[in-house]
């Protein structure tokens, strides 16, 4: 009792000493809340993003460099999911005289408003929720104002409620209930989330605690939060008990039959005296060649003073370390939240082990030698992609990764259907076959979109791109993956005497050539028809039964002979026709057919058929398509008709290809570059000479980057990071360095390797898996993120940008896609890059 009475006494002391010498958060000047150490963002997110809660939105609070809260908001359930109801933020009003944010939140569903009004009351917020009408029936007991606090921030961290102490669990925990269909809130478009097994319920979790004040982590100080309700009980739930991705929900009830102010929270995040957040020294985790440009760039706290000089260290080979080189800090200026300073040690070029040393911080060791570069791509060749290879088991030493997917095949999706991935079936189905009805032949080859089981087209065809680009540039004779599509098996480290590459090309093609056949056209995407198995998490073969979904039966019945059944859980073809889409794939299918040329020359043939039938109606089609809908795609076809020019050698498609070629480089000289420069070993002298102008103008616009970040590579700030946008450019600079070296400098590409590497902002880890052997990021978006783990070779999308001038990149919590889900096509680009990078090192 002592023992406990002590803790008691020294918690409380924590946090009052704490309080105490907190500062009030005031409005700035970007329209948020802050103090040194807490920024509350107030709907400078908004529920846009295309997948409804996507976990980036609402109040939002960064604690000490790290978004731990978000989410905050009229919601209408206890523990959010993804695909539950968002609400549309009608206005944003800001008042700097009286220091508040105020937005008015719709549910149209319900027609159901809310107005939220955030006010600075020193040292926190007071949150308020005022209601116009009083709630309506259908959600009296539902709508409430939920707070959301990140668990890999706070689990196994302490908490108190109303003095009472918990600690939030590791691992999900706690009880829940289960209630009818008919009360539960609707979801998007009227799907559900979870398969009820015919029971008509859905779980409901309850609330781990309840009470009216409420202490987060008072023995963390950089997490410690404070939460008050004066109106209404404060409970703490595990939103993990119905998704893996959930967070910890703070929540109250909006009170029925009443209107005004109905609730009151005040929420007072600490704030520790004098923090200044430490430097993020970017550098290489894979290190550096002896002549390559070498220079770190440090992100600093804008209340920092910047240091003099950093130095580099070797280590030695008895285990000693000594300084070999101190240098000068350059600034380089402020960049949205923080201030950049730079630290040039090119002329370090002796080969060895280092360290960086700025102040009294010490970065992981890195190598300084030739061959650094060399395994940069093999484990994503090696293990990323023919883990993602579809229609395939999938074998590694004593794992398998997957069983074979989808053996009952694809069925027609129905007209007017809105699916729940961005996609849609028109008013018709475009094809011969009915709703529902079997499409044979598609389940073969393909891949993977990303972290879920859905072939995208439009990647897939992107993707088999990339594997010819690679094979016809490089050549690579690289075995280590046995693939056998007879058996539909692949084992991985095990070489079959054939190049992977090659491989990967023939089954990405079997699956296209397969949909422009049986289809007559590129489908969308084959796709689940469900919501409950999209999300799945585990073995792809275990998302569907493998039978065919037969009307006959009642649901969940499998017939006597064992071959159908009644769960509706087979995948569906979404077959609208999209002629910019056949143009792309009749693209690919050009090139492939000179890749698989003497290889498997049926498909050979036939990619190459489909190419010319492809590009001839889906011209026709374009050119039949209102002005302002097609306007866009003029340029379309130019890599379409290059590639048939390379196939056939038919002067038509040469023709075609340089009279579209100049106006799309008018148009975007970067975005048409690569294509251009992909045409050179194919065309004449003049050609090169007149594509000249371009890439001088495409060398202003990458020394124009250094200017725009103190990175010097293309950052997107859209809701999607930039690593395939980067490694697009890395790609770029390589292939003009190759035809242009008097005009591209060759160092410029570095700049992408140190970014993808470690140099970039918010942490130093390596974007990509298990490359940069001190430091790689840990956590990913794959297929096995519930576990809080990687498939090697995946590339991060990487440093996610939040309005207003936050970067972030999660390393201990994977489920965020937009900043941790590397995609088939971000993949295969960089395996593209990196093989044009290290032709440019040799």
């Amino acid at each position: 009792m002592k023992k406990l009475t002590f803790l008691t006494t020294v918690l409380i002391l924590v946090v009052v000493s704490i309080g105490l010498h907190a500062q009030n958060l005031k409005l700035n000047d970007l329209e948020y809340l802050e103090t040194q150490g807490v920024n509350v963002l107030v709907y400078s997110n908004l529920f846009t993003g295309g997948f409804n809660d996507e976990k980036n939105a609402g109040i939002e609070m960064i604690h000490h460099g790290v978004r731990t809260v978000q989410g905050g908001a009229v919601r209408l359930s206890n523990t959010p999911e993804q695909w539950d109801l968002v609400p549309e933020i009608l206005n944003r009003k800001v008042n700097a005289a009286s220091q508040t944010i105020e937005a008015t939140l719709r549910y149209k569903d319900y027609d159901f408003d809310s107005r939220v009004v955030v006010t600075a009351k020193g040292k926190g917020v007071e949150i308020a929720v005022y209601l116009d009408k009083p709630l309506p029936q259908e959600l009296q007991g539902k709508a409430g104002f939920n707070l959301e606090f990140l668990p890999s921030q706070y689990w196994q961290k302490t908490y108190l409620m109303d003095g009472r102490y918990n600690r939030f669990p590791r691992y999900v925990v706690g009880n829940s209930v289960t209630r009818p269909d008919s009360e539960k809130p609707k979801q998007f478009k009227g799907y559900k989330t979870s398969d009820d097994r015919g029971t008509g319920k859905f779980i409901d979790p309850l609330p781990l605690e309840t009470g009216r004040s409420m202490i987060l982590a008072p023995d963390e100080p950089s997490r410690l939060v404070k939460i008050t309700s004066q109106d209404a009980d404060l409970m703490l739930y595990d939103g993990r008990v119905l998704a893996q991705n959930g967070w910890f929900v703070v929540r109250s009830i909006l009170p029925s039959g009443k209107t005004g102010k109905v609730l009151t929270w005040n929420v007072e995040p600490n704030a520790i005296p004098g923090w200044i957040r430490e430097p993020n020294i970017g550098f290489s985790q894979v290190g550096y060649i002896p002549s390559q440009t070498k220079v770190a760039v440090i992100e600093l706290d804008k209340k920092d003073k910047p240091a003099a000089k950093a130095s580099v260290h070797k280590l030695n080979d008895d285990g000693t370390d000594s300084e070999v080189f101190s240098g000068n800090i350059t600034a380089w200026g402020n960049y949205f939240k923080y201030n950049y300073v730079k630290f040039d040690f090119t002329s370090v070029k002796t080969p060895g082990i280092y360290y960086l040393k700025y102040g009294n911080l010490k970065t992981n060791n890195f190598i300084i030698d030739n061959d650094v570069y060399k395994e940069m791509t093999d484990a994503t060749s090696d293990i990323w992609i023919p883990i993602h290879m579809n229609h395939m088991v999938v074998n590694e030493g004593y794992r398998i990764w997957h069983g074979e997917p989808f053996k009952e095949g694809y069925l027609q999706a129905p007209p007017n259907t809105d699916h729940f991935d961005l996609h849609a079936q028109g008013p018709t189905t475009d094809t011969k076959y009915k709703a529902l009805e079997l499409i044979p032949g598609l389940n073969i080859g393909g891949f993977f979109d990303a972290g879920d089981f859905d072939i995208e087209t439009g990647a897939n065809i992107n993707v088999v791109q990339n594997f010819v680009h690679t094979w016809e540039y490089f050549k690579p004779m690289r075995d280590q993956t046995f693939v056998d599509q007879k058996q539909r098996y692949v084992d991985l480290h095990r070489p079959d005497g054939t190049p992977d590459v090659l491989q990967f090309i023939e089954h990405g093609t079997l699956n296209l050539v397969a949909q422009a056949e049986k289809v007559g056209h590129m489908t969308q995407t084959l796709s689940n028809a469900v919501l409950d198995n999209y999300h799945h998490l585990g073995d792809a073969a275990s998302i569907t039964d493998g039978l065919p979904y037969n009307p006959k039966l009642g649901p969940y019945e499998i017939a006597p002979d064992g071959r159908s059944s009644g769960v509706k859980d087979d995948m569906w073809a979404f077959t609208t026709r999209n002629p910019a889409l056949d143009l792309r794939a009749a693209t690919t299918f050009a090139a492939a057919s000179r890749a698989l040329k003497g290889y498997n020359d049926d498909l050979s043939a036939r990619a190459l058929a489909q190419s010319k039938r492809l590009l001839k109606e889906a011209t026709e089609l374009l050119a039949n398509q209102p002005t302002d809908t097609s306007r866009w795609r003029r340029f379309a076809n130019v890599g379409t008709n290059l590639q048939l020019f390379i196939a056939t050698g038919e002067q038509q498609y040469k023709s075609k290809f340089e009279e579209i070629l100049w106006p799309a480089l008018d148009r975007s000289v970067t975005f048409n570059l690569l294509t251009a420069l992909n045409a050179i070993p194919h065309m004449d002298d003049s050609f090169k000479q007149k594509l000249r102008p371009y890439v001088v103008r495409y060398d202003d616009y990458i020394k124009g980057l250094e200017k725009s970040n103190p990175y010097g590579v293309p950052i997107e700030l859209g809701n999607w990071a930039g690593s395939g946008a980067i490694t697009n450019f890395g790609t770029t600079i390589c292939f003009a360095r190759k035809y242009f070296p008097d005009v591209i400098d060759s160092s410029h590409v570095f700049k992408v390797t140190n970014w993808l590497f470690g140099c970039h902002p918010y942490h130093n880890y390596s974007l990509v898996a298990t490359v940069g052997a001190t430091r790689p990021k840990a956590v990913f978006y794959g297929n096995n993120r519930a576990d809080f783990s990687f498939i090697p070779g995946n590339v991060a999308p990487g440093v996610l940008f939040r309005k207003p001038d936050h970067f972030e990149n999660y390393d201990d919590w994977p489920f965020l896609w937009g900043q941790n889900e590397g995609t088939i096509a971000g993949n295969t680009s960089y395996l593209i890059f990196g093989s044009a990078f290290k032709d440019l090192v040799k």
